[in-house]
């Protein structure tokens, strides 16, 4: 089936296809890009409007349709304007996943602006240190983060502020209600592609943040990348199977009548926003909003409002399948099942294959740093590779590299590079750290220890600075969790290295036993020795009861575990 796939790949993108790839100048490189891609984000939004009727955001009781949703964009966006928002600004949005972000996310974007997405988790310090970074001309907020503001508003003085879901009016904030039934209507503005569509910030799990400057050209990239792997994959599929090359399946096409997204992690973040959001708009599809994420309570969505897709974090999808209510619960509206932000593990893919009978394994690997996915993999493919992260999308050039910076022969590891017309312009404000990941002939260094295969499937080990260097051997930490993940007494497991005065540093994992069982650290280390060389196996493990640290895009806090766990109390 990877000679359908080269072929269906080939003949998808090729002259006078509808995925077909040119070259741009980009800030005076020649990058690649699909020729069919749509100026801006703009351009997506007015292309929405077609829905009408259709079902568009979804938040507990409260239902927007594309037709309403376009008419409350059309206010927000005419109210912004009048406020003095003009192309190259920025609009800060502060919120927990209400509908409300989206709405705002649209005016914003369609005049022009930059939205920016303020991690809802940070504290006063934190935004106040965004705030006076990003510079808004208005921040649109809910009760908790303008709780959380305005203690340091006077970091942007000159901000107007906006409340949404307040519980009582606030002085000096603009009601929400205000702006939505200002009655305006979409202004009409020229935007340049190559400009800032939203600026989103890096976890910051060490060091300040940085704004990353996600541009109209990369985002609309983005999702025509989404889309053509998809039609790819399924085309190939088809094709193998017409040829017997596959055995079993069914059509993995998707149906784009009857899409219903649940957005399970924070619109604040490039998964759930560019990749969620942007493409369910696209096709017309129900966006579902969650308050917060719980596998039961996301189950009884799935089944009230027929989920088709559920992308989030790995451990998601692992709470999902492990809940006691997911026998007794109708998912056969499920299509795809998955996520990215972290390696879906070899056990996880099998799971899903066989537990979930409607649904299809899928993943994507990429950043924020390119505005969304670089890689995806899914169904067949998917189940065949199962520690790939799929192959590189069109729209990028690849390469590994070594710690000199040479390029390292096809299968071997080394750090993966990119670049392509979904590459941010930059991080604002830092041209020293944009300087640092982007090369002058534009290639973004990920950061990410990977290896490509004859194939052009990419399989990522580990982040380089997650990577364990025991006396001289490299131990990625991927490999590891996915060894002790076979486990059926592993809920959640974080590996990384502690320090050893005679081997430099020592593999450590901290692990969460499931409920019901009853596991040894040596019993663990027993199941690791089956697939695992000795010197990778966790000599530091500590058995916990509660969850493990999380940051706000759902990926395990290593640093907060090494500093929290004493090498004294591991079994």
């Amino acid at each position: 089936m990877y000679r359908q796939l080269k072929e269906t790949w080939e003949e998808m993108t090729g002259p006078g296809q509808p995925f077909e790839i040119t070259k741009v100048n980009v800030r005076g490189l020649e990058l690649n890009a699909f020729a069919s891609a749509p100026n801006s984000l703009r351009d997506i939004w007015l292309m929405s409007a077609g829905h009408g009727d259709k079902d568009y955001l979804v938040y507990e009781d409260e239902r927007w349709t594309y037709a309403q949703a376009h008419a409350e964009v059309g206010a927000i966006a005419a109210w912004l304007v009048g406020q003095g928002v003009a192309p190259g600004d920025r609009v800060a949005i502060a919120m927990r996943n209400y509908p409300e972000w989206m709405l705002a996310y649209w005016a914003t974007v369609s005049i022009g602006a930059a939205a920016v997405g303020v991690n809802a988790w940070w504290t006063g310090p934190e935004m106040e240190y965004g705030m006076k970074d990003a510079a808004p001309k208005v921040l649109i907020c809910d009760q908790q983060r303008l709780d959380t503001f305005l203690p340091v508003r006077d970091a942007v003085p000159a901000c107007t502020i906006v409340g949404v879901r307040l519980k009582s009016d606030a002085p000096g904030v603009v009601p929400w209600d205000e702006v939505k039934n200002s009655g305006g209507t979409l202004p009409d503005v020229q935007i340049d592609t190559d400009e800032d569509a939203c600026i989103f910030y890096t976890s910051g799990t060490t060091g300040r943040p940085k704004g990353a400057q996600l541009t109209h050209r990369g985002c609309v990239n983005n999702i025509l990348s989404l889309a053509f792997f998809n039609l790819c994959q399924a085309a190939a599929t088809a094709k193998a199977r017409a040829e017997g090359a596959v055995a079993g399946g069914g059509d993995d096409s998707p149906d784009p009548g009857a899409l219903s997204f649940l957005l399970c992690t924070p619109l604040f973040h490039v998964t759930a926003n560019n990749c969620v959001a942007h493409a369910c708009t696209l096709a017309g599809g129900k966006l579902v909003h969650m308050y917060k994420w719980d596998a039961g309570l996301a189950l009884g969505i799935v089944e009230k409002e027929r989920i088709t897709n559920l992308s989030g974090v790995p451990v998601m999808s692992r709470e999902l399948i492990a809940h006691p209510d997911f026998p007794k619960t109708d998912t056969s509206s499920l299509k795809s099942l998955g996520g990215g932000g972290a390696q879906l593990q070899p056990d996880l893919v099998e799971s899903i294959e066989e537990k979930v009978a409607s649904a299809r394994p899928g993943t994507g690997y990429g950043m924020t740093e390119t505005c969304g996915i670089i890689t995806a993999n899914g169904a067949d493919f998917f189940i065949d590779k199962p520690a790939s992260a799929g192959p590189v999308m069109p729209t990028f050039e690849a390469k590994c590299i070594d710690t000199d910076g040479n390029t390292v022969a096809q299968g071997e590891v080394g750090e993966l590079c990119v670049r392509g017309s979904q590459v941010i312009r930059g991080y604002l404000n830092r041209p020293e750290a944009t300087a640092e990941a982007i090369d002058p002939e534009g290639w973004l260094r990920t950061g990410d220890v990977a290896r490509i295969d004859d194939e052009g499937f990419v399989f990522i080990v580990d982040r380089a600075k997650d990577m364990v260097l025991r006396g001289g051997e490299n131990v990625y930490c991927a490999e590891v969790e996915s060894a002790l993940f076979e486990h059926d007494a592993v809920a959640e497991c974080a590996v990384f290295g502690v320090e050893d005065d005679l081997l430099g540093e020592e593999v450590a994992a901290a692990v969460v036993v499931a409920e019901g069982y009853d596991v040894s650290g040596d019993a663990l280390r027993e199941h690791c020795a089956a697939s695992l060389a000795k010197y990778k196996i966790p000599r530091y493990i500590w058995l916990l009861s509660e969850s493990l640290p999380r940051n706000a895009s759902g990926k395990f806090l290593k640093r907060q575990l090494r500093e929290d766990l004493d090498t004294k109390d591991a079994v």
